[in-house]
């Protein structure tokens, strides 16, 4: 294990984003893997499948005590979500080379950034109310495919549906799409581990996997704790800005190894 201490400060990064935002910060997963622990794109993006769904599991425990969690949902998003994830993980094993897919997961952050830095809107406001199973299942499977293919949970994705087409409250969308983003990076890192075990030249480094998943559990408590004392647009203007940056940043990396 070789973890400097920007790698160590990243993690914690990723775990006080998530309890502060409540989405959008486990896409920090993969540029610390990468960049700070110098880790190779496909071994990134498998160890950031396990991170992401290990602190997105831990931190539904509590709304699974407070019965907030819809688990009607959880299946109609939730089951399409983990097909598609296995989907996207296989074409990205079979068919992207690991560069390709920092290139395609820079494009995700950009986003991600537009949806942090979009005017905010009472989203339960828009909501008819109404459980629109069919358009649920499709956006599920969609969003199932982007994880697979780049490592993110896409709960900046999964939140907004829930809401809008689940016709779930906004505390009920988070705590249930926390369940669905740990069922989906699961069956995403299966498929991505069938792959590594039978590659020679690529290995997890389950110590370095561990850390992130504690220091990143610890953040998220962290980020729960005083998410209610710090003003959440100014905070998500910040993050979306930071998202932007690096997502170009990635692209001006990668691109020029595609050509």
């Amino acid at each position: 294990m070789n973890l400097s201490i920007f790698a160590i400060l990243g993690a914690c990064a990723i775990g006080l984003s998530l309890g502060l935002l409540g989405s959008g910060g486990s896409i920090l997963t993969v540029p610390v893997l990468v960049y700070l622990v110098d880790q190779p794109e496909k071994i990134a993006i498998a160890g950031s499948l396990v991170i992401v769904g290990s602190i997105a599991l831990l931190g539904a425990i509590p709304y699974m005590r407070q019965k907030l969690i819809d688990w009607n949902t959880v299946l109609m998003f939730g089951v399409p979500g983990m097909a598609g994830t296995y989907l996207g993980a296989w074409l990205a094993t079979e068919y992207l080379s690991g560069i390709q897919q920092l290139a395609i997961f820079a494009l995700v952050m950009l986003l991600a950034s537009y949806f942090m830095l979009k005017p905010k809107k009472d989203l339960e406001a828009e909501s008819d109310h109404e459980r629109h199973m069919f358009k649920i299942s499709i956006d599920g499977l969609i969003v199932g495919i982007v994880t697979g293919i780049v490592g993110v949970g896409g709960g900046f994705l999964i939140v907004p549906a829930l809401v809008l087409l689940g016709g779930l409250t906004m505390r009920r969308a988070v705590a249930t799409s926390l369940v669905i983003i740990a069922l989906k990076s699961f069956t995403g890192f299966a498929k991505y581990f069938d792959a590594i075990s039978n590659d020679p030249n690529l290995s997890l480094d389950w110590e370095v996997i561990g850390v992130m998943i504690v220091l990143g559990g610890l953040g998220s408590v962290v980020g729960n704790k005083i998410a209610n004392k710090v003003p959440q647009d100014k905070l998500k203007k910040i993050f979306g800005g930071f998202l932007i940056v690096m997502g170009i940043y990635i692209l001006v990396k990668s691109v020029p190894q595609l050509m």
